[in-house]
């Protein structure tokens, strides 16, 4: 499989990376800085640079040409509201565009879980981002891309077991970064696993079975 990164020197895109690259797949990592060439290059991937605020969705197209998947795991990180509407929300939407444009049939976005954060002091730009997560996954959830949404809980950096508890409606909890690549990972090359909204945290189910049971259900 060939697959196109957005955010791929990301905490969870350059762990995906290595997978995909392990198991075989070519992979291509966008990135917006020069110095995360090397991030991209030592995970595996081809490095390429990209800009989900001024790239044109026929530029992000060409990009994407050729390739069979195309992974979503960019964000703000809190930069403010302005660069989450411009990346999390209307970059999504340039991106899904594209790989429509692109002819490239399979797209998986890294959201977030709705519970994240509720009950704390996480203030008015933290419900921004809440709302403009939820914004860009009703977009993709309506294209007539074979799409993926991918809701983790809150990541952590603790080593991942590869171990999950997944579903379309779970209990909130935390998440190891290495356990969502290696959930994303196998669901990626489940082509059962289609146009759902999975919620995932830390858990017993090894993730190849959960991503097996996702499919069958």
């Amino acid at each position: 499989m060939k697959v196109f990164q957005i955010g791929a020197a990301g905490g969870v895109g350059r762990r995906l990376s290595r997978l995909l690259a392990d198991r075989g797949d070519q992979v291509t990592g966008m990135h917006r800085g020069a110095s995360q060439a090397d991030v991209v290059r030592d995970a595996g991937g081809a490095p390429v640079i990209g800009d989900l605020v001024e790239d044109s969705v026929d530029e992000l197209a060409a990009k994407m040409a050729g390739h069979d998947a195309v992974v979503f795991s960019a964000g703000a990180h809190g930069a403010g509201r302005e660069q989450t509407t411009l990346i999390d929300g209307e970059g999504l939407e340039k991106a899904a565009d594209a790989a429509a444009r692109a002819g490239v049939p399979r797209f998986a976005l890294v959201s977030v879980f709705p519970d994240a954060a509720r009950g704390g002091e996480a203030g008015g730009d933290f419900e921004h981002y809440m709302k403009v997560k939820k914004t860009a996954d009703v977009y993709l959830s309506h294209t007539g891309l074979d799409w993926l949404i991918v809701r983790p809980g809150t990541l952590v950096d603790d080593p991942g077991d590869g171990r999950v508890t997944a579903g379309l409606a779970i209990e909130y909890g935390d998440i190891p970064r290495d356990d969502v690549a290696a959930f994303i990972d196998a669901a990626l090359h489940e082509p059962a696993l289609s146009r759902v909204i999975v919620e995932i945290t830390a858990g017993e189910t090894p993730v190849a079975r959960a991503v097996a049971a996702l499919a069958r259900s």
